[in-house]
């Protein structure tokens, strides 16, 4: 298994996972100037928040959405549609007709399931959490044979975000995600964890240089 430390320095925990520092999800606590040049965002930094889009954002279509009109803090919607999440050897790993999307400015949504939509006898709990100023803290789960954290869940969520209790969400980029039958783009970036499908229109965050966004 692939280990997981945690350093606290000021308001923001990062995680370091197979060598590579990066920032976990949904943080926005701080900012470590040290890690300026990967991006890494800071609330203060941010330039957008739902109100209005920016010049440079796609001007969505009938049918389409636009991660630009998403709000911050995020919102969370319910999704009707078939998700499905199998593992990279294509084991089945959590069906649902009963997602939640939580949806940020700027981002693709991250899915949340159903604990009792996932087999969770493939999963285990993996050292490492994060905070979120909006969700609480994070724990992470990995597939019961081994390897890096595929997904996360908030056992003590926030108030706010009460919807999301025992609701696990999935790394697009580390599992095979499908919603409605079509195949899911991890959003870049690789710890955002957001969902890409056809009706999103973007430019997304996630791309060096996009962390203000």
């Amino acid at each position: 298994m692939v280990s997981r430390s945690r350093t606290k320095r000021g308001k923001i925990w990062i995680l370091k996972a197979a060598g590579v520092d990066t920032q976990p999800e949904g943080v926005c606590t701080g900012y470590v100037n040290s890690l300026s040049n990967l991006g890494v965002p800071r609330c203060a930094m941010w330039q957008y928040d739902g109100k209005k889009r920016p010049d440079f954002a796609v001007n969505p279509k009938a049918g389409e959405e636009s991660v630009w009109d998403y709000p911050r803090p995020p919102r969370i919607e319910d999704d009707g549609r078939e998700v499905i999440v199998r593992s990279p050897e294509g084991e089945l790993v959590a069906k649902s007709f009963s997602a939640k999307r939580l949806c940020e400015t700027a981002s693709p949504p991250q899915f949340y399931l159903p604990l009792s939509d996932v087999v969770l006898s493939l999963l285990m709990l993996t050292p490492g959490d994060s905070f979120c100023e909006w969700k609480g803290r994070a724990r992470y789960w990995s597939l019961a044979s081994g390897g890096q954290a595929v997904g996360w869940d908030y056992p003590d969520v926030n108030r706010s975000y009460a919807a999301l209790k025992d609701h696990i969400a999935f790394y697009p980029g580390l599992m095979v995600c499908t919603v409605a039958g079509e195949a899911v783009t991890p959003q870049a970036g690789g710890f955002y964890g957001g969902w890409i499908t056809r009706e999103l229109v973007g430019p997304f965050k996630g791309d060096p240089g996009t962390g203000h966004w």
